[in-house]
């Protein structure tokens, strides 16, 4: 084998590495443990600042929860030195940059963004810009939504303040029809 195709495969299998071993401990779906498939037009790799680059309409799915944008950044956890002292290894996905026509969606819900920032050890997402949340026909919107990803506790804010501001955070909830099982009581 050549020194050039030596060089190759090496960058190769270090940008293999840090895909394999990122995506691995993450978790986009609430209660899940299933692989992070990760798909994108164009892949670049920068090993020596543990990112991925993902451009072009890119999608992370786990078991049936979706996070898409234009691009999609992963950053991995640095660890040691390689031997000889020549860069840092990647380790475990730290955290998901999304941007750029950003979509969350769960089994329950549909969030639509500007940007997202998954912290994976911290197991939540933000979504930020003029973001709308959908869950059946209720609709939430705002300027800034938090999730927990392992519990689901959500909670969405705005820097406008006071009845004129107009990125309040603003709900439209459809209250559940229930059967009619016989008349129903007179209201007070």
């Amino acid at each position: 084998m050549s020194k050039l195709e030596m060089t190759r495969w090496a960058v190769g299998a270090c940008a293999l590495g840090l895909l394999a071993a990122g995506p691995a401990g993450a978790q986009l779906s609430q209660g899940s443990d299933a692989p992070v498939d990760i798909t994108a037009d164009s892949l670049e790799v920068v090993n020596t600042e543990c990112l991925s680059i993902w451009s072009g309409s890119a999608e992370a799915l786990q078991d049936r929860t979706r996070l898409r944008a234009d691009v999609l950044k992963t950053y991995s956890k640095k660890g040691p030195a390689k031997a000889g002292g020549k860069g840092a290894t990647c380790g475990e996905l730290d955290r998901m940059e999304a941007v750029g026509n950003v979509y969350y969606v769960t089994p329950q819900q549909k969030v639509r963004g500007d940007a997202a920032d998954y912290d994976v050890p911290g197991e939540r997402i933000v979504i930020t810009g003029d973001v709308v949340a959908v869950n059946g026909q209720n609709v939430l919107r705002g300027e800034r939504l938090t999730v927990n990803v392992a519990t689901g506790d959500a909670q969405m804010q705005s820097n406008s303040k006071g009845r004129g501001g107009k990125a309040r955070p603003r709900a439209v909830i459809y209250p559940e029809k229930q059967q009619a099982a016989g008349p129903s009581a007179p209201r007070r």
